[in-house]
């Protein structure tokens, strides 16, 4: 893997909480869309950091928890996974 390490930009945007109907929310700026290739529809999971912050992810971070789970009964269950697979 000769990959270069991707350059993060530390800059951001500023989104304000509004009301929406019933709900409050924020409304995502067009260009952070485009480069996150988020769609309408698009989950975003929310994680409370130590320090007060938030943090906004397209991914699950439970699922990469449960594919090392699964990783590792698939590799200790091989041989009887092979036989109900037959």
């Amino acid at each position: 893997m000769n990959e270069q390490p991707r350059k993060v930009e530390q800059e951001g945007f500023v989104l304000q909480v509004r009301k929406i109907g019933n709900s409050m929310g924020v409304i995502l700026p067009k260009e952070l869309l485009a480069r996150t290739n988020l769609q309408e529809g698009d989950k975003l999971h929310v994680a409370e950091l130590a320090d007060g912050s938030l943090s906004l992810s397209a991914r699950d971070p439970n699922f990469a928890k449960g594919m090392e789970s699964a990783g590792r009964a698939i590799k200790r269950y091989r041989n009887a996974l092979a036989e109900l697979a037959k």
